[in-house]
């Protein structure tokens, strides 16, 4: 929160020294966008445990990131027992709890900067939980409503002032020591906006507003902008060019993000100093393979076992290629058969590089199942299940060891056409394949080996190994291993034959192949997922406005591929 709101907010801060002093307190704030937690808390040294709206919680994303962050649900319109509880448990642990007394976003004559009164939760949660009260006030966060406020070097200011802790009043009644509490936070509230707006001489476009006149007055400005805008088509044009900015600037953010925690997350792993010697050797072995010799199933592997009908079944097998983690050499495919049974077609869903929840594909077998699909989800290499001791999922999926990357895509092809052989004896007789990311190259690898697809959906898919390589920002550590080992480009194109999508041609028929590309996505380039569009002829491409981290990408292609009868 602190690197995203010092690009887009000059935040200034009165009495920081109230805030940051050691013991559990109530924070109590006024209200007046759903940025003000963030903006509080990233001005704040101690972790602060919000009290956020119920409602939020019945979103799985949202709940699981409220959740990360120590968040616990309160309802609005009643006193849940359980959320008083927990707050009081947590500020008797010397703890920080924030809530908002007003209850909900407040401005003009609805908040209590303007003298509407406060709900008595707060100074009843401190005089039961003996800890004081400290009052906040935050002023210029609603201003980030408008999408012209996010752009670069912009710079919104944002006004917090934290007041002096009010005491519980230990020596009074409950009824009475609530209402001293509850006079003392009005004053104080009233008192801190008036030092805001004269220490910082603030105009009345710095006073609250309603988000929505926010967002209109956005959209108003951007429409004067532009000579000859009395007409939709101008004013639509000012209002793409504003989002489509706003949309490219959040997606290279998190980005970027995402691209330093790989980094982070490779730099635990280095090369020995016999790394070349062994490349040179397992490319001079793969040159002499085709691309089905490579991912050929051994004859005497061990095939899936049998499959249990029930809904949420998991079958387990032995897999074919052994690493030196024995977490990870057992396969696994989580099943959601619809009631037409296994002879039914069936959908592979291939997860991303180290993809934060199965949750999302589960919710989404559903909805196939809905549509007469089975669905199966498959357990890549090194993730979920095959996670091994004293690593995060996916981790070891890829690193500057190219030996077991390629590998790891090898053992999940080679997989995928078990589970596929393994249906095929149930009577399944087509397939459709839907992967993201990492789970994407793996399912293009497969269409090159494989035929019986209705569809093959790959979403932001990592076609181009070279600039995967050896230009994307994500494998920045890794370069910089190979290189130190003087493994060097040409040596690791020697095994594009097997590995690079775009230097091969599917084996299943190309018309049936989806590209979903991001157009703001810094890992799998556009310009890659269109250049191999072009070499797979008949394939489609279906671009998204979003970079390559974010869920609107599977939502669009469901769509398109419901349009197209799947």
């Amino acid at each position: 929160m602190k690197l995203l709101f010092g690009c887009v907010a000059r935040v200034r801060v009165l009495g920081s020294e109230n805030v940051n002093r050691t013991g559990g307190f109530l924070l109590a704030a006024n209200h007046i966008s759903h940025f003000d937690p963030f903006v509080i808390s990233s001005v704040v040294r101690r972790k602060i445990d919000w009290m956020a709206m119920a409602e939020f919680f019945r979103f799985t994303v949202v709940r699981f990131l409220l959740r990360a962050v120590d968040a616990f649900p309160a309802d609005r319109d009643r006193a849940d027992r359980k959320t008083i509880r927990t707050a009081i448990e947590r500020l008797k642990d010397g703890r920080v709890v924030g809530l908002f007394p007003e209850g909900g976003i407040r401005d003009g004559a609805r908040s209590l900067l303007e003298g509407a009164p406060l709900r008595p939760g707060a100074s009843t949660l401190a005089h039961i939980a003996g800890v004081p009260i400290l009052p906040c006030v935050i002023l210029g966060s609603d201003r980030l409503y408008s999408t012209k406020r996010w752009l670069p070097l912009r710079r919104t200011p944002i006004w917090i002032a934290f007041g002096n802790p009010i005491s519980h009043s230990p020596d009074l009644e409950r009824s009475q020591a609530r209402e001293r509490i509850e006079s003392e936070l009005t004053s104080a509230f009233k008192n801190l906006y008036t030092d805001l707006q004269q220490i910082f001489r603030l105009t009345t476009d710095d006073l609250p507003h309603p988000p929505r006149e926010r967002m209109k007055r956005c959209r108003m400005t951007a429409s004067l902008a532009v000579p000859g805008t009395g007409n939709l088509k101008s004013f639509g044009g000012c209002a793409t060019i504003h989002r489509d900015g706003f949309r490219r600037f959040a997606a290279n953010g998190m980005d970027t993000l995402m691209c330093a925690s790989f980094n982070l997350l490779q730099s635990r792993h280095h090369l020995h100093e016999r790394s070349r010697e062994e490349m040179e050797h397992y490319v001079a072995a793969c040159e002499k393979l085709t691309v089905e010799n490579f991912y050929a199933v051994p004859n005497d592997a061990e095939i899936a076992a049998p499959i249990d009908a029930k809904p949420g079944a998991t079958i387990t097998w032995p897999s074919p290629i052994n690493t030196n983690f024995p977490a990870n050499n057992t396969a696994r495919a989580d099943l959601f058969p619809c009631a037409r049974g296994w002879r039914a077609p069936t959908v592979l869903m291939f997860h991303a590089l180290m993809s934060a929840s199965h949750i999302g594909y589960r919710r989404y077998a559903t909805r196939f199942n809905e549509l007469g699909w089975n669905a199966c989800f498959v357990h890549l290499p090194y993730h979920y299940s095959r996670v091994p001791r004293g690593y995060w999922n996916g981790e070891l999926a890829i690193t500057a060891d190219l030996i077991r990357n390629a590998e790891g895509l090898r053992q999940g092809v080679i997989e995928a056409r078990q589970l596929m052989a393994t249906l095929r004896e149930r009577g399944c007789d087509e397939f459709g394949l839907l992967g993201t990311s990492y789970g994407g190259w793996i399912g293009a690898l497969v269409a090159m080996v494989e035929r019986d697809f209705r569809f093959v959906a790959l979403m932001a898919p990592i076609v181009n190994v070279e600039h995967a390589i050896w230009g994307s920002p994500a494998a920045r550590f890794m370069r910089r291993e190979l290189r130190r080992a003087n493994i060097d480009p040409f040596l690791v194109a020697r095994h594009f034959h097997l590995s690079s999508p775009i230097h091969n041609q599917p084996l299943c028929d190309a018309g049936r192949v989806l590209f979903v590309s991001g157009e703001f996505d810094l890992i799998a380039r556009p310009e890659d997922v269109e250049e191999v569009h072009g070499k797979w002829r008949g394939s489609e491409l279906l671009r998204v406005p979003q970079g390559h981290f974010g869920y609107r990408m599977l939502r669009e292609t469901i769509a398109r591929l419901r349009e197209r009868g799947l």
